[in-house]
């Protein structure tokens, strides 16, 4: 209960922090230019706190948290008086209101570059990427890595550790390229070599898989069986577990790591496990039940429990810490900030197209356990998140889709084109459509929430 309030405490804080910045853009940016804010509002439906501000302009928090929006004066809207035209909208340049529009979007990646900015300068601390082993017959071994390879640079970029990997090869996998990977031997020497993932599918990065797709696995420390979150639904809450529980055995065979609980439990789908675990210092037995869920090796039992993650055991080995002076960091969070954006719109071009699952899509459900998660890991980690977010609702505004930011976009780079405003009936269609198309996502996105909560133990 503690962790479903903690995240639903967070979500909210991220969306009101995301929510205000993207409306502040519009409201600042129509004030610049001249345009009466009648109402500044975070979230919809009723008001839960409003005030009116010596500018005249309403200030408003709804109970509804999913959005919020910029009320300007508009003659489209209701009658304006005559001596307050020149302050409505929609008597406002072409500029002027694409810009208003688009400040929205722009704040929120402005967001984004002063999160990783703060990120980068407070330092973030991650895994050193060295290879542990390489599989027979896989990519990697035909491209000659070799266990102990630390990789130094992915595509000419520095990654000092195995997320930085990750993103470097996600965005070459997305379009089955060729990728130059920089490592260091264990005999310290520095070489390239080349990776083909022109094999690498959809299903791969779906299911998360591009690593062992490419035959990669990476040391990791051992971490301790310790229980960390429970799903709500999942075999392990139903069995008994609680966060902090030690797994000590399982059918009378010790177990030392995590990763040995995990192989233990993968191939005991439907199998009742006799468990031995340490509870604050007290020995306990339960029974476990594994439940069946398809993965690409087959049929596997997941428990729906993640490993608690030690903190200030990592070996100085596999310590990697990324930090930069203020204004390396600064270069550093507008580069990221824009990789993240291109790769977020591949991404969805990817879905789009039928390349990538739909399922990769998170709707309001995930994303306040994600709120949850990250703020328990620590300021940094929650950072990142709100950056994350903040540009996938910046990517997700620009798209031009009406109803959107995106949409009056697109209809201003219409008007711009042909020298006159698109017609009202062509705005009403455009409206219908955004919201089936809107509704379409946002079904979608729901789905795949409770399929990951009830679904996915």
């Amino acid at each position: 209960m503690t962790a479903v309030l903690s995240s639903v405490f967070f979500f909210v804080i991220a969306l009101g922090v995301l929510i205000t910045v993207h409306e502040f853009g519009h409201f600042w940016v129509a004030r610049k230019l001249g345009v009466k804010v009648l109402r500044f509002s975070v979230g919809f439906g009723k008001p839960l706190w409003s005030r009116r501000g010596k500018d005249g302009t309403e200030y408003v928090i709804a109970a509804i948290p999913l959005g919020g929006y910029v009320k300007m004066l508009d003659e489209r809207e209701a009658p304006v008086a005559p001596h307050e035209l020149s302050f409505a909208f929609n008597r406002k340049p072409l500029g002027s209101r694409f810009a208003i529009v688009f400040a929205g979007p722009l704040f929120n990646f402005l967001l984004a570059i002063l999160a990783y900015w703060a990120v980068f300068v407070i330092g973030v601390g991650g895994i050193k990427p060295i290879v542990d082993e390489v599989a027979p017959h896989s990519i990697a071994q035909k491209d000659g890595f070799q266990p102990g390879d630390v990789i130094v640079a992915v595509n000419g970029k520095q990654t000092a550790t195995w997320e930085g990997v990750m993103f470097a090869l996600l965005d070459k996998a997305l379009d089955r390229q060729t990728v130059e990977v920089r490592v260091k031997d264990v005999g310290q020497r520095e070489v390239t070599r080349t990776l083909d993932l022109s094999t690498i599918t959809g299903g791969d990065l779906d299911q998360g898989n591009l690593l062992s797709s490419i035959g990669i696995r990476p040391r990791r420390p051992l971490i301790p069986p310790v229980i960390g979150h429970l799903e709500v639904e999942g075999a392990a809450k139903r069995a008994g577990l609680a966060a902090g529980d030690r797994i000590i055995a399982a059918d009378g065979q010790p177990i030392k790591d995590w990763e040995e609980w995990v192989k233990y439990v993968q191939p005991r789908a439907e199998k009742v496990i006799r468990l031995d675990i340490e509870r604050q210092g007290q020995r306990l037995v339960l029974e476990l039940r594994p439940v069946a869920v398809a993965a690409k090796e087959g049929t596997v039992g997941r428990i729906g429990a993640a490993v608690k993650i030690p903190e200030g055991e990592l070996s100085e080995e596999l310590r990697a810490v990324l930090r930069y002076s203020p204004g390396e960091a600064m270069m550093r969070a507008v580069e990221k900030t824009w990789d993240m954006s291109l790769l977020t719109l591949r991404m969805l071009a990817k879905m789009v197209t039928g390349v990538l699952s739909v399922s990769n899509l998170s709707g309001p459900i995930s994303i306040a356990q994600y709120a949850g998660y990250s703020a328990s890991a620590g300021l940094v980690s929650f950072l990142g998140f709100l950056a994350i977010v903040s540009i996938s609702l910046g990517v997700l505004n620009l798209l031009p889709i009406p109803i959107l930011d995106g949409g009056h976009l697109m209809y201003y780079l219409i008007e711009w084109i042909k020298g006159s405003p698109v017609s009202e009936e062509a705005q009403a269609l455009g409206q219908r459509v955004g919201i089936a198309v809107l509704g379409t996502l946002m079904i979608f996105a729901f789905y795949n929430d409770l399929a990951r909560l009830f679904g996915s133990p």
